[in-house]
């Protein structure tokens, strides 16, 4: 397994580890079971492309908001067509399942778009790389990060009109 935590300590982050049980992983039932915020929290998706196939980026998004992935997750990739990973492809390209999918310790070619709504936060939850460990992390190690793009627009709140898969 990939160690998140001397990830984010190589990258002088600020951070609080928080373990949680790994059937509370899901952000809504994590965020009721321990008192946080949905829009202090955020998800780590694996988006995958599929017109040209093999291609694939993860996505940091609120969890109060939903990745636009038919127009500005499709620009940025460059592709015609995407489509959310299965879990069995987000471990492929990860090493993580999904509930603890973190941009910490991803592999180093994997490219990361942040929405800018994220660093709008001083500090989100994110997964921990692993089911029972969630990250309380300041938002501006993601500027720190070579292989993070921070893109306006990157999601929308649930409820607009974005267009979703």
């Amino acid at each position: 397994m990939i160690d998140v935590l001397d990830h984010l300590d190589a990258l002088g982050a600020d951070y609080q580890a928080i373990e949680c049980d790994p059937n509370l992983a899901d952000t809504a039932d994590f965020c009721a079971a321990y008192g946080y915020a949905l829009d202090k929290s955020a998800n780590t998706i694996l988006i995958a492309s599929k017109r040209p196939p093999g291609q694939s980026a993860l996505c940091l998004a609120l969890a109060t908001t939903r990745l636009d992935v038919n127009r500005t997750v499709r620009d940025v990739m460059g592709v015609k067509k995407l489509s959310f990973a299965s879990p069995e492809q987000t471990i492929a390209a990860t090493g993580m399942m999904i509930g603890g999918v973190t941009p910490f310790g991803a592999p180093p070619d994997l490219r990361i778009y942040v929405d800018k709504a994220v660093m709008d936060a001083a500090r989100v939850i994110v997964g921990g790389g692993s089911r029972s460990l969630k990250l309380l992390v300041a938002t501006e190690v993601f500027r720190t990060m070579p292989n993070v793009h921070i893109v306006a627009g990157l999601a929308a709140p649930i409820g607009s009109s974005a267009d979703r898969i």
